[in-house]
């Protein structure tokens, strides 16, 4: 990109604030010769006499008569974050979902929930199951068949343990309905805890205990044992159930809350249809936000099927940026 235009010989750098940039600026002379350097970052104003540079090392403040070329430069490309990263929030999200059927095989995590959700009813497989791997994915089809449920694994997508799955014969469940690509979805709380506050009557509130007006519009009708076990996770000391009513006191909106190791854990966000585009999963996504704020959480995790572009649609602009995706994986035949 162009260097940006001078102004009585200063360069112009107030089209550039909020931009990320590639800011040369004068640092002194050696031996009579000047020297530069170069500031990489969003740029911010200081007043009349300096520019901020916000670095990936620290803010670097520039006079402005020092600054000799500046230009926008693209967003850095994110960086994948490491698989042992994966594996932990893939962890911290098993735990906020917990089903009522649990066996450890080594690192990995056997699931059964009556066959409520694949997240409940599947073998996360991450880290190290303790022994060759035809052998976990043999225990993985029999505890499967022990409590009645399909045979399926959760595994981080292209990850060692997706391929180790894939050379064993695995393949991807494109028979779930609720979709086998998951993308697992981050942000920092504190963009969260500013959205705005409802408006028009609508009232939120996060409650101790579901009613049944919280399961009709979450809830998987019918309401099961297991799916109580899942949702109201009586292991976990942080769990909330997110509601919001309209003017006449009748719930519109729902979604389930569980905080852990700092982490938000956001799901079943459901409006009532006659409601939907009018800023209610929104507000209860702010609401949600405060609540977790008050109990130690510093960042939001949700998971959301590949195929649900309008859940992941109103995240993004909502500020949450994927982590990495996973995918259920059936066995051969």
């Amino acid at each position: 990109m162009a260097e940006n235009n001078t102004v009585n010989g200063l360069v112009e750098l107030a089209g550039l604030v909020g931009r990320r940039v590639a800011l040369r600026h004068r640092l002194g002379t050696e031996d009579g010769r000047p020297l530069y350097t170069d500031a990489v970052g969003e740029l911010a104003d200081d007043g009349p006499e300096a520019v901020l540079v916000h670095t990936r090392r620290g803010q670097v403040r520039v006079a402005r008569d020092a600054v000799v070329a500046v230009r926008e430069i693209p967003p850095p490309v994110p960086r994948r974050p490491s698989w042992a990263a994966v594996a932990r929030l893939e962890n911290v999200c098993a735990d906020a979902w917990p089903a009522p059927l649990e066996r450890p095989l080594g690192q990995w995590r056997l699931r059964a929930a009556g066959g409520f959700t694949a997240r409940a009813n599947s073998a996360l497989a991450v880290g190290d199951p303790g022994r060759p791997v035809a052998d976990a994915l043999a225990e993985v089809v029999g505890f499967a068949d022990e409590h009645g449920v399909e045979p399926r694994a959760q595994v981080p997508r292209d990850s060692p343990w997706h391929r180790n799955l894939a050379a064993h014969g695995w393949v991807l469940d494109e028979r779930h309905a609720a979709g086998a690509e998951v993308s697992v979805l981050v942000t920092e709380l504190s963009e969260l805890t500013g959205l705005a506050e409802p408006s028009g009557g609508l009232r939120l509130a996060v409650e101790e205990n579901p009613g049944e007006d919280w399961w009709r519009l979450a809830g998987d009708a019918p309401v099961t044992a297991a799916q109580r076990h899942v949702l109201t996770a009586p292991g976990l000391a942080h769990v909330g159930f997110g509601v919001a009513s309209d003017a006449a006191d009748a719930v519109i909106g729902a979604v389930r809350l569980a905080v852990l190791d700092e982490h938000l854990h956001v799901a079943r966000l459901a409006v009532a249809p006659e409601h939907r585009r009018r800023g209610v999963a929104v507000a209860l996504t702010g609401a949600a936000a405060r609540w977790a704020a008050a109990r130690s959480a510093r960042w939001c995790v949700l998971q959301v099927a590949d195929h649900n572009t309008a859940a992941l649609g109103l995240y993004r602009r909502l500020g949450f940026r994927p982590h990495h995706r996973y995918v259920y994986l059936r066995p051969p035949g």
